[in-house]
């Protein structure tokens, strides 16, 4: 480390993010509409900013992008409406802007920035696997000693970043992501309202699976429990519930 790094010299340098969330896309599976999860954005970019971190959100193709429906807290369903941290961001206009406005990846700059967090969603699931630039600009940050983090659906990154040598870069370290317990809860939930044929999953993979074959060792706490891991300066959270024990990984692992 040189004398000229702005760490040393300023080290109240604010820390910087950039969060990485799902262009809406519809599920090939289901044929819904799918999106990015409300929680995995709202979350962790409340925690950054309450410790003084910029944050500054993308997507893979940039533009306006649209969250699932059961993570807004108005939907009908109810299954979000405890969720006061996404409500707030939701209803401030500036916030609410960071969404409909996002850069794509592609303008990400590597060296501007301390840590990228890609946020889950079902859209991760269907959109990642042409998300070429983000495969990159995940594998670079992570190559360049910076921290590389993936919550739930959002750990469909690992199943296609590649370092330099073309080696995965979960091969050989511990990780999580939506576990398989969680996806039968999904699947059992709309077959039991006769959503789906019991023969049709909603998910076309499967995060734990995947990451297993790979060669990560995966590992997870138990049905919708809070968890994330930290493996050097790769951070993964295990699903929705998950957005803080992930922001409080990446927090520690860069400091304030």
């Amino acid at each position: 480390m040189s004398l000229q790094d702005p760490n040393v010299l300023n080290p109240q340098r604010r820390k910087r993010v950039a969060m990485v969330i799902a262009n809406p896309a519809v599920s090939t599976t289901t044929g819904w509409p799918v999106g990015f999860w409300w929680s995995e954005l709202s979350h962790p970019y409340h925690a950054f900013t309450e410790v003084g971190y910029e944050v500054e959100v993308f997507s893979p193709a940039g533009g306006a992008c649209a969250a699932d429906a059961m993570s807004d807290p108005n939907d009908a369903s109810g299954y979000s409406q405890t969720d006061l941290i996404s409500q707030g961001f939701i209803h401030t206009p500036a916030l609410k802007a960071l969404v409909d406005h996002t850069r794509p990846v592609a303008e990400i700059d590597v060296a501007a920035f301390d840590a990228i967090v890609v946020a889950g969603g079902q859209a991760p699931m269907f959109t990642f696997e042409g998300a070429t630039e983000l495969h990159r600009v995940f594998a670079a940050f992570f190559e360049a000693g910076k921290v590389a983090a993936a919550l739930c659906h959002g750990s469909a990154i690992l199943a296609y970043a590649r370092d330099s040598r073309g080696e995965y870069i979960a091969k050989g370290r511990t990780v999580t992501g939506f576990a398989n317990v969680e996806e039968d809860f999904a699947d059992n939930a709309v077959w039991s309202y006769g959503l789906l044929p019991r023969d049709q999953h909603v998910m076309p993979w499967r995060i734990e699976d995947r990451l297993k074959a790979l060669g990560a060792n995966y590992v997870q706490a138990g049905l919708w429990r809070s968890f994330a891991v930290r493996d050097g300066n790769l951070v993964t959270g295990q699903q929705n519930f998950s957005g803080g024990e992930t922001a409080r990984l990446v927090i520690e692992a860069l400091g304030r």
